[in-house]
């Protein structure tokens, strides 16, 4: 049986460990960088609920057994973001999962299934009635085999040319 539990902030730099590893899967690259300080801060203040939006942050995660120093063997994160509500969504609440990442020494024993299949429930008790995701090619079975179907055309457009964004 596999264990899932809820993230905690003393395990934000793993969780942003296995974001490294989950774009550098993605894309062939390793791209170490401030960006991990702030990832860093960013999630230990979410997941200690000091962001103004808490609960808005799911993380949860499975611990890795092997030997050295504790580690995370896989998690899934995703954020709720809240819009005006619709016919089909009369709370407005909608989930996002960003990060799903199985350490490569932990790969093939469904702890990506079983933490997204957490994050989802978390999702659910939250009002989410939609939950969106981007697959790589190599996570798409795992996700249409949970129930995920393409949904629309995302368009996307990057503003990082256009100025620092200022952290509302």
């Amino acid at each position: 049986m596999i264990t899932t539990r809820m993230a905690v902030p003393a395990d934000a730099p793993e969780l942003v460990r296995l974001r490294r590893l989950m774009f550098l899967g993605m894309d062939g690259r390793d791209e170490p960088g401030p960006w991990e300080r702030d990832a860093e801060r960013m999630a230990r203040r979410a997941l200690h609920g000091g962001d103004g939006g808490a609960g808005r942050l799911g993380a949860f995660v499975v611990d890795g057994d092997e030997a050295g120093p504790p580690h995370l063997a896989a998690c899934a994160v995703g954020s709720v973001e809240e819009r005006l509500p619709a016919p089909k969504h009369p709370a407005g609440r909608f989930g996002f999962v960003f990060n799903v990442c199985t350490d490569e020494r932990y790969r093939g024993r469904g702890y990506a299934r079983a933490t997204t299949e957490a994050l989802l429930e978390w999702f659910a008790g939250h009002g989410v009635t939609r939950v969106d995701l981007h697959a790589s090619g190599d996570a798409e079975r795992l996700y249409r085999s949970m129930g995920f179907a393409e949904h629309s055309t995302a368009l996307s457009l990057d503003l990082s040319g256009r100025g620092r964004a200022t952290g509302v």
